[in-house]
């Protein structure tokens, strides 16, 4: 857990170094010509608004009700005993009227937070697989991830702003002689650098939130059965259910549009053809040493979540 909290804070680092390298030189060469700072202002606007309205666009997209005590005690139950254990305020409950298995929480911070579940979902696992993937999305809440990752995704948007301008409409060589298209040309290349830091970042919180789960109380054996039976929920839906949501994958516990590729990878792990990863099947996995190809290598890369191999691994190392 130390090497992924120093990864995080490196990561961080570099991020913010980097923007703050670029808008030194930018600012330095060219701020006087281009009005540069207009769009550095419209880029925190815009996520501003993204922040403020986000949450909406979210249960708009995701045709979340939310509900009462009385309408599923159980489910109301669960949230409360994680939120007591996790030491934040109890979030709003909803449910996503989507087939799709799956879980996720948003909001703005968290006195915000709201965690759903999908009626996927909930035909799908049972109580205690429910209460692990519900503990994982409060870790979420509690590690104010959608706020950071949020910030964190400034950057590539600054990015992209600077390699626009200078690309389309900084043709012209300035008096001191800089070449401005190659200025947009470093961006959009520090622009697609930044974009894979921040699904780098998002991945990293993945594996915070599970381990956020275990130390709530639920057994890692549990959490890594709930996240096989995601996969495969996810791989019988028809393409239509997964591009339903395939603008909000960010926020669920694992990639639906991965599902087919990791369902081939975790069947080796049940052993017993059970549907479910029990907690010798995980120790075995313990001791094993996982090679992924280039494929899964560069799918991981472009993807919020990680090769779900691997973060099944990473619960095998856990203790309850």
């Amino acid at each position: 857990m130390w090497s992924l909290k120093l990864r995080m804070w490196l990561l961080v680092t570099i991020l913010f170094g980097l923007i703050y390298v670029v808008l030194t030189v930018i600012g330095t060469q060219f701020l006087h010509l281009y009005g540069f700072s207009f769009y550095l202002i419209l880029s925190f606007v815009m996520m501003f608004i993204q922040y403020l309205i986000g949450p909406k666009l979210v249960e708009w997209t995701m045709r979340v009700r939310y509900i009462k005590r009385e309408e599923n005690p159980r489910l109301y139950q669960m949230v409360e005993n994680l939120a007591m254990r996790a030491q934040i305020p109890v979030p709003r409950i909803g449910v996503a009227q989507i087939a799709l298995p799956n879980a996720f929480a948003f909001g703005r911070g968290i006195k915000d937070g709201r965690v759903c579940v999908t009626e996927g979902i909930l035909k799908l696992l049972n109580e205690d697989e429910l209460k692990a993937v519900l503990g994982h999305e409060l870790t979420h809440l509690k590690n104010r991830d959608v706020l950071t990752i949020t910030l964190l995704s400034v950057i590539p948007m600054i990015m992209y702003r600077i390699a626009w301008q200078f690309l389309f409409y900084g043709r012209r060589r300035n008096e001191r002689g800089g070449n401005t298209a190659l200025v947009g040309l470093a961006a959009f290349i520090f622009y697609f650098i930044t974009n894979l830091l921040v699904l780098y970042a998002s991945r990293i919180r993945e594996y915070f939130a599970d381990r956020g789960s275990v130390l709530l109380g639920n057994q890692p054996s549990i959490l890594a059965s709930s996240l096989y039976k995601l996969v495969y929920g996810s791989a019988r839906m028809d393409k239509e259910s997964l591009k339903e949501a395939e603008g909000l994958k960010a926020f669920f516990v694992n990639d639906p549009s991965q599902a087919l590729n990791e369902i081939k990878e975790l069947r080796q792990l049940d052993l017993d053809k059970s549907g479910t990863i029990d907690a010798s099947e995980l120790a075995m996995l313990k001791a094993k040493k996982i090679h992924l190809n280039f494929a899964d290598r560069l799918l991981e890369v472009l993807s919020t979540h990680p090769n779900m191999l691997k973060r099944i691994k990473q619960l095998s190392e856990y203790k309850a």
